[in-house]
């Protein structure tokens, strides 16, 4: 029976170990709506560490609840979960996902750290609109740091730090979920740098060295981001699965001392705007800017390419190195539970700065 408002704590952040020792495939199931898991430890799981989803059934589960291997789920039958909450949560070394978010709406994920997983530390994904937050988390020797696909429409990503993965960040659409094309996501104040990992799980589609990847989002805003010693790539913009890539706007961030520091590689410029990037190189050339971009806007034309890299082997996610010890959650840990009503709440995009 699913019971919402359920709020599971560790009493202590790095010692409250939910362990799948290479045998279990999820480690925590949330599909009670308004539930919250925070202040513990998932590791070793053959799936995901934490999966919030309106997906009741126990076999799609099984395989993941969303992404490659069958059709998009119906989300007539499965409406999504309505309230989650993932606060101070550790997760590493689970086979794809750390925290997971899909057919998920109205969340927040917070203070947490993923490292050491095949897909992404951090997932949001099949959700429009998402009323979601993901912020001030961070993830390491990921294949892909923090992952959105599909995931569209009131969605927030600000103040996390994105270091050392394979790739950083993607927004992506595909036809393997439900509600694509991607778009209308906020990325702000995001510190992105040095995604060349090699001592973690390889990408399954080869990517490597990429700060900010958007394949066929469009209307999405990134600002304030810090993104460089990525070598491939800082922002690389490309159409994917007949998914064009079109009016995202890439402004007032600091995008430098990455292998190309700005990357259009669709087939048209497709409406996007770069302005006050502080960027030194782009591929291809600037073409004139638009009324949207305003002044000293610029649009790419379309068809460059990132700075080539040769990406070393990955790890298996078993054999990628523990954490350090993380914070622990603010507060005792007989404090009232507070279950997820009412989220993410008023969001105050001005408070996340660019990072120094």
């Amino acid at each position: 029976m699913k019971t919402d408002q359920v709020v599971l704590r560790g009493t202590d952040r790095n010692k409250v170990v939910v362990d799948g020792e290479f045998r279990r495939g999820n480690g925590i199931t949330v599909t009670g709506a308004q539930s919250v898991v925070e202040n513990l430890t998932v590791r070793n799981h053959l799936v995901n560490g934490v999966l919030f989803t309106g997906v009741t059934d126990t076999q799609l589960q099984a395989r993941g609840a969303g992404g490659a291997g069958y059709d998009p789920l119906d989300t007539a039958k499965f409406p999504p979960l309505k309230g989650f909450r993932a606060s101070y949560v550790t997760a590493y070394n689970n086979a794809l996902y750390g925290i997971y978010a899909f057919d998920a709406r109205e969340g927040v994920i917070e203070h947490s750290y993923a490292s050491g997983h095949a897909d992404s530390g951090i997932y949001v994904g099949q959700c429009r609109p998402c009323s979601t937050v993901v912020r001030h988390n961070s993830v390491e020797h990921n294949a892909v740091g923090l992952e959105v696909t599909n995931a569209s429409e009131s969605l927030h990503l600000l103040g996390n730090t994105v270091h050392g993965n394979r790739v950083g960040m993607t927004l992506n659409s595909n036809d393997l979920e439900a509600l694509g094309p991607q778009h209308t996501a906020v990325v702000v104040g995001n510190r992105v740098t040095d995604n060349n990992d090699g001592a973690g799980p390889e990408q399954a589609e080869g990517g490597y060295g990429i700060g900010i990847g958007v394949g066929g989002g469009s209307r999405n805003t990134f600002a304030r981001n810090l993104v460089t010693g990525n070598r491939a790539a800082g922002f690389l913009l490309q159409d994917v699965q007949g998914y064009p890539v079109r009016d995202n706007t890439v402004h007032g961030n600091r995008v430098r001392g990455n292998g190309v520091d700005l990357v259009l590689g669709a087939a048209g410029a497709g409406g996007n705007c770069f302005a006050g990037n502080a960027e030194r190189t782009v591929s291809p050339g600037r073409t004139a800017g638009t009324a949207r971009c305003g002044s000293g806007g610029y649009a790419l034309a379309g068809g460059g390419r990132a700075a080539e890299v040769v990406a070393p082997p990955g790890v298996s996610f078993r054999r990628v190195l523990p954490p350090p010890a993380q914070p622990q959650r603010p507060g005792t840990a007989d404090s009232a539970p507070v279950p997820a009503k009412g989220l993410p709440g008023t969001v105050r995009v001005q408070d996340f700065p660019l990072p120094g």
